[in-house]
């Protein structure tokens, strides 16, 4: 039998799983994603090659099995959904479910239905089957997202940025944490996952050109022209 050319996937739990990584380490984790499911578990060496010193980064995101490979857990079990979900749906078309076993099916006509419908699922599960006479569609299954907690997603915030200080010094990356980490109403995001887009090395230079440019008081540093002096201007 052909290997399914599909599975599920959840734009929401995905862009919540990967709140704070860069474009290349999202970039990476897909990559990975794409290798389990085309050729499964993953030694260390395929994903070297893969990914390379990304791999660092975004390890969290896998675990390992008794043979010491690796795989994403929310991958793994989406499969196993589709594959399950695609075996009930041939059964019941075969006349086989968890009350029959090897049922002979004797009606011509079902044999054909059973080609014609297969062929059609391939092609798209989710367009309603009313047209063919049976009007079922595939439920996506529920299942929880796996977004991590409000507080861990702020402790890796501040861990990033704290690598920061090197660069920056100790006072810019305080300030730039507590401004960007400030909460909602509802206490369900912080002000940095609110945007529409985020690359924190890119915002930390925003951020420091503009404490260069502007002092602690909203005032902007000028030159007055007299004598080379300096003076304070309120903007």
């Amino acid at each position: 039998m052909a290997k399914d050319p599909a599975i599920l996937f959840y734009p929401n739990d995905y862009i919540g799983g990967t709140m704070g990584m860069s474009f290349e380490e999202k970039g990476a984790y897909m990559e990975l994603l794409m290798v389990q499911f085309n050729r499964g578990h993953m030694t260390s060496h395929m994903i070297a090659q893969a990914v390379g010193q990304h791999w660092v980064n975004i390890q969290h995101k896998f675990v390992q099995d008794k043979d010491g490979l690796w795989y994403n857990l929310r991958l793994e079990k989406e499969i196993l959904r589709r594959k399950n979900f695609t075996e009930s749906r041939r059964n019941n078309l075969s006349g086989k479910n968890q009350y029959t076993k090897n049922d002979k099916i004797e009606s011509a006509h079902l044999g054909g239905h059973v080609t014609s419908h297969m062929e059609n699922e391939n092609i798209n599960e989710n367009i309603s089957r009313d047209e063919g006479g049976t009007g079922e569609t595939e439920e996506a299954p529920k299942i929880e997202m796996e977004v991590p907690k409000i507080e861990i997603r702020e402790s890796k915030f501040i861990q990033e940025c704290e690598s920061f200080i090197p660069q920056y010094g100790e006072a810019t990356i305080k300030d730039f944490i507590r401004y960007w980490t400030e909460k909602n109403k509802s206490k369900t995001k912080m002000r940095f996952e609110r945007e529409a887009t985020w690359e924190t090395p890119r915002r930390l230079i925003t951020w420091s050109n503009n404490e260069k440019t502007f002092n602690g008081n909203g005032q902007r540093t000028i030159q007055t022209g007299v004598s080379g002096r300096t003076g304070q201007s309120t903007i």
